[in-house]
């Protein structure tokens, strides 16, 4: 057999890469940005004013999420045109729809292995949370995002100086000054506002699912006085056990909140930290934005996996009557 020639170019691609940063990295000195929790204003007057929540301004995560819904809404069209073309033809997907089906298969079998009859049920709020937050996870990795924005006052200490680039545009230097920069686009999975209402949400619809499979005996799961009159010892631990349930229900928002947005501003602390003290050793910041893209697509899959798994035991049964028999 004859053996395959090896062809090293790969090797001087990334060998060139790293050269290009190097050099790029001392024309274009790397800055730690400003870390903060909170989502940036975009805009110093609020777009409009509700009653009990007050002033709502423009962040830079709407942005990101216009950007998100629209890209899943292009995608969704584009997906539904070619499985309706192959279904004109031979009935053989290809391109996007073969790929959108193959994924969809394997979030199916997924569901179906863990709800069984209840696949259908749960599928949609599984596969939609799942590839949602996968979108949101992996949208902030694309190269612009939270390092093009406003040029604005530092408020405190940190700040940089600014280098103009001409045409009324700046660039923030390593020197200290007053200036910090308010991105355009940051990553919705790290405004906890996202992250909790997404929570709310799967939480919420745990709920209806629990009621959809079982109905009115669902709240059996949290208020279980069964057995409360014929052994009252083991009713009352048994409707002590369901008030725990109930919390444990409620803490489900924010296990599911916190957990999502921790991971994904970590990296965001990591990816800052690693290039402000490797500044023009540009491969290493790199390398890091690979684990980030590997723990977004991780934390999409775990988010969607706890949520079908919930759903799924809340179509259960506890086994009260199994007990008492």
């Amino acid at each position: 057999m004859e053996q395959e020639k090896r062809r090293p170019w790969r090797r001087w691609v990334v060998l060139a890469l790293m050269i290009a940063g190097f050099i790029l990295g001392g024309i274009f000195v790397p800055i730690q940005p400003e870390i903060v929790v909170a989502p940036e204003k975009l805009s110093y007057t609020p777009l409009f004013t509700l009653p009990v929540i007050g002033d709502f301004y423009l962040v830079n995560t709407l942005p990101t999420l216009a950007i998100t819904i629209v890209l899943l809404a292009a995608i969704a069209y584009f997906t539904n045109r070619s499985l309706k073309r192959s279904a004109k033809t031979d009935l053989v997907p290809r391109g996007i729809g073969n790929l959108m089906e193959a994924v969809l298969e394997m979030l199916y079998n997924l569901t179906e292995g863990s709800a069984g009859k209840y696949a259908r049920m749960i599928f949609p709020w599984f596969a939609t949370i799942m590839i949602y937050v996968l979108f949101a996870n992996l949208l902030k990795l694309i190269p612009g995002f939270e390092s093009i924005g406003l040029i604005k006052e530092a408020h405190g200490e940190g700040g940089h100086a600014v280098a103009a680039l001409g045409g009324g545009w700046g660039m923030l230097t390593a020197e200290e000054g007053h200036y910090v920069l308010y991105p355009f686009l940051r990553g919705i999975s790290v405004d906890l506002n996202f992250t909790a209402a997404l929570a709310v949400i799967a939480v919420v619809m745990i709920q209806v699912v629990g009621f959809r499979a079982q109905g009115i005996g669902y709240l059996s799961k949290f208020f279980n006085t069964r057995r409360m009159f014929k052994v009252p010892f083991f009713g009352a631990m048994d409707f002590l056990v369901g008030l725990l349930e109930l919390i444990s229900e409620v803490s489900k928002i924010l296990s599911f909140a916190f957990r999502l947005f921790g991971n994904m501003f970590a990296g965001i602390v990591l990816v800052a930290i690693v290039a402000g003290l490797l500044g023009r050793f540009s491969i290493l910041p790199a390398m890091v934005m690979m684990f980030e893209l590997f723990v977004g697509v991780i934390q999409a899959f775990v988010f969607g996996m706890l949520t079908m798994v919930f759903m799924a035991q809340a179509t259960q049964g506890h086994g009260e009557e199994h007990a008492e028999h």
